[in-house]
């Protein structure tokens, strides 16, 4: 495993020497965990001249959801209290000999750029911009395999769910059970707040949940996620409570479930990231509610819940393969409630199988 992240280090170092750096601060936290395994909070990594190094402003908790360090990073904890990771790592790679300095400035605030000027003056101040994240875009196997096991956590907790009482639940005790049964099958927690939404709720993006209680009738949608080791995937799922649906809950799925397929058969390497939200907003669009449907049809995961690519109207570039995306479309309408379908998948070539589907609880309309 060191020697998977190690390769990764180099690959970065040789963009940034390219640029004349001789040495990088990596800040951003899913970046610092892509590189050495572990993310302590607040930790910086120096890729020196001479050694990589792990800046921590405390001792290591231990804790499985900050990862572990690999063997071949030095790790170094501050003696000061309060002392910053960042700043101390530009003055580590001054006092190395290093001229040149690439720092994450999209991570940096003001006051933090300020700060290393500051401590190393003679220190040239260069831009790496996104390097990183460019790199985590396309997953290896490993990364795959994390999401795999992530997916089917969420999987497992949702099932768990839809077997139990859920009549006068409300929504947040039902979120919080969700929580629980993540934890309970191997994760090392929520990917992101878990949403539950019922009646006059459901469909709605980012709902928060609250203490509505689930009533016969209602609609249930659900979002959520589990973090296995610091891998995160997202499901979500749309149901009716305790009765046949009524025809227009019937209509509302199907089309919603229309449009999401359509998103996740036009997964492929080389299609512009624009085309499959394209697809997907004009199945809403034909039906009148292509209004109803937020910026973006879906994103990518992996480290972070929410990252590159984008599925959207605006985005640019293409798909690749073996990089992983949800595919999410909904629709809510105000005082009677809607419907979200959400998937994570891994974009693979029509040689290997198309879109491999990594949440695989089903997308039947049950009443439950």
């Amino acid at each position: 495993m060191s020697e998977l992240y190690a390769a990764r280090r180099t690959r970065l170092r040789d963009r940034c020497a390219a640029t004349g750096s001789a040495a990088a601060l990596i800040s951003r936290p899913a970046n610092v965990r892509y590189l050495t395994g572990c993310a302590p909070p607040g930790a910086a990594l120096l890729l020196g001249p001479t050694d990589d190094v792990l800046l921590c402003g405390g001792p290591l908790s231990g804790d499985p959801s900050e990862g572990r360090p690999v063997d071949d990073v030095r790790v170094t904890v501050l003696s000061a209290r309060g002392g910053d990771p960042v700043v101390a790592g530009a003055d580590l790679a001054a006092t190395a000999g290093a001229d040149t300095l690439a720092v994450e400035e999209h991570h940096l605030t003001v006051t933090r750029h300020r700060a290393l000027t500051q401590v190393a003056p003679r220190l040239r101040l260069t831009d790496m911009a996104c390097a990183v994240e460019a790199q985590r875009l396309v997953k290896d196997d490993d990364e795959i395999a994390c999401l795999r096991i992530a997916a089917e956590i969420a999987d497992q907790a949702l099932g768990e769910l839809l077997e139990s009482i859920l009549v006068g639940r409300t929504e947040r005790h039902l979120a919080l059970e969700l929580e629980r049964r993540l934890v309970d099958h191997g994760a090392d927690g929520p990917a992101f707040p878990t949403s539950v939404a019922t009646g006059p709720n459901a469909g709605r993006p980012g709902h928060l949940p609250t203490d509505r209680r689930v009533e016969e009738g209602d609609f249930l949608s659900v979002g959520l996620g589990a973090n296995y080791r610091g891998y995160r995937c997202e499901i979500g799922r749309t149901f009716v409570i305790g009765t046949t649906p009524a025809d227009w809950q019937i209509e509302l799925y199907d089309l919603v479930f229309a449009a999401q397929r359509a998103g996740r058969e036009a997964l492929a390497p080389g299609v512009e990231c624009r085309e499959v939200d394209r697809v997907t907003r004009h199945v809403l669009d034909a039906a009148g509610y292509g209004d109803r449907l937020g910026p973006w049809t879906g994103h990518g995961v992996g480290l972070e819940i929410d990252e590159d690519p984008q599925l959207s109207p605006s985005a640019m570039g293409k798909l690749d393969a073996c990089v992983p995306v949800t595919v999410e479309p909904g629709v809510h309408i105000p005082g009677r409630g809607g419907v979200r379908i959400d998937d994570t998948l891994v974009v693979r070539p029509e040689a290997d199988g198309g879109p491999e589907l990594l949440t695989i609880t089903t997308k039947e309309l049950l009443a439950l």
